[in-house]
């Protein structure tokens, strides 16, 4: 096991840009008001151990159930859409369900946290840097999630209702983008 600082700088930002928890600030709100309270140290940790099992055990685990990184992607992409149209129209597609365990293992640790783009990520970076700058990397995020989702309530706060309005919609769009990104780049693989 060799640290090397610059590779875990480097695999911090990567995952963090993939990760994008400023961005899910508004799913994050909305969340916590479906649910009533959100579980962040669960959130964090269930979110961080996915990571790292599909760190060692990502290419595997989907091989015994008959599916590919491409596949599980397109999954994710999915969810990812439905949840932004609700951004976006104001529509609920989700069961509004008052249970925090529900809301902050799913979709909160999966898939907005670890979900396709940073789980496929993970298997990216496996291949340029070792598994121990990975994992303090995942890490590092984990801790900078934790103290986001604390927060999300002060910072609904700050920023208001109105404000919320606007970036839920702002980043409902990002996030729809994004969706069909990650559907248009993996179902070329399947065809």
């Amino acid at each position: 096991m060799e640290f090397n600082f610059k590779d875990i700088l480097t695999t911090s930002m990567v995952l963090f840009a993939v990760i994008d928890i400023i961005g899910n600030i508004p799913i994050i709100i909305d969340l916590r008001k479906k649910a009533g309270h959100i579980q962040s140290e669960k959130a964090s940790l269930i979110a961080g151990f996915i990571l790292i099992i599909f760190l060692f055990l990502g290419e595997q685990l989907l091989s015994i159930i008959g599916l590919d990184v491409h596949s599980f992607a397109i999954a994710g992409s999915l969810i990812i859409f439905f949840i932004a149209l609700e951004m976006i129209l104001g529509i609920k597609i989700y069961k509004e369900e008052k249970n925090p365990l529900n809301a902050t293992v799913f979709p909160l640790a999966f898939p907005l946290i670890a979900g396709p783009g940073s789980l496929t990520t993970l298997l990216s970076l496996k291949a340029a840097f070792s598994n121990a700058n990975i994992i303090v990397a995942i890490v590092i995020n984990m801790i900078f999630i934790y103290i986001v989702l604390k927060a999300s309530t002060k910072i609904e706060k700050i920023i208001g209702e109105n404000g919320i309005g606007i970036i839920r919609k702002v980043f409902g769009v990002i996030l729809l983008a994004i969706s069909i990104k990650l559907f248009t780049t993996n179902i070329k693989f399947l065809l």
